[in-house]
């Protein structure tokens, strides 16, 4: 795994990977840490005994989405390359071009469903973050609120990687599937973000 040196190098590239749907995973496990982070400071004030098992819950599973955005960033790379490896593919004579597209559109819907997927996961952060409040800590409330815009933000930026894809996709029944469930993510992260958000200008209120 690279440095995050190594990775922002990386990106700072003129290669087409690591890109935009990349670097939204690593925006999107910044959020599950800070929940984790969260949850574990909570874990040892012994004034919130009582909300020791659910931070408890909460810090495994911000690890465990941690862990599965981390690897998300390695295949939502790998599906780039396989749509830059299509393209490349040969297509002077009529058999080539049709398998070049056929080879394309496979590599298209696989690319615009693995940042539908880091979306998915990048909404179960933000649905920790929500939960989170109910252990109320006013001194960790930016940390909170941070968390909830990582995942909002990691979210957004799935979508924009999802979308782009289906500019070039053929199959309309694929692009509206996948259309439909992540206007279905937008509109509970804006729920979600929203609710975080007024209850952390409430905490941070002097």
């Amino acid at each position: 795994m690279d440095s995050l040196t190594d990775y922002l190098t990386r990106l700072a590239s003129q290669t087409p990977t690591p890109g935009g749907g990349s670097a939204a995973t690593i925006v999107g496990a910044s959020g599950a840490a800070l929940v984790a982070m969260v949850a574990r400071i909570n874990l040892e004030n012994p004034k919130r005994a009582a909300q020791h098992p659910l931070a408890r819950e909460l810090a495994a599973k911000a690890d465990a989405l941690r862990a599965r955005l981390e690897t998300a960033r390695v295949t939502d790379e790998a599906a780039f390359g396989a749509v830059v490896a299509a393209q490349a593919l040969p297509k002077g004579s009529e058999a080539e071009a049709a398998a070049r597209q056929s080879a394309l559109e496979r590599a298209l819907t696989h690319a615009a469903a693995e940042p539908l997927h880091a979306a998915r996961l990048a909404l179960d952060v933000l649905a920790l973050a929500h939960r989170s409040l109910d252990i109320p800590n006013r001194n960790l409330a930016s940390d909170l609120g941070c968390a909830a815009e990582f995942a909002a933000a990691a979210l957004a930026a799935c979508a924009y990687n999802v979308r782009i894809n289906h500019r070039f996709m053929r199959d309309a029944a694929t692009i509206a599937s996948q259309a439909n469930e992540l206007a279905r993510y937008e509109r509970r992260s804006a729920a979600l973000v929203q609710a975080v958000r007024t209850a952390v200008a409430n905490q941070l209120e002097r």
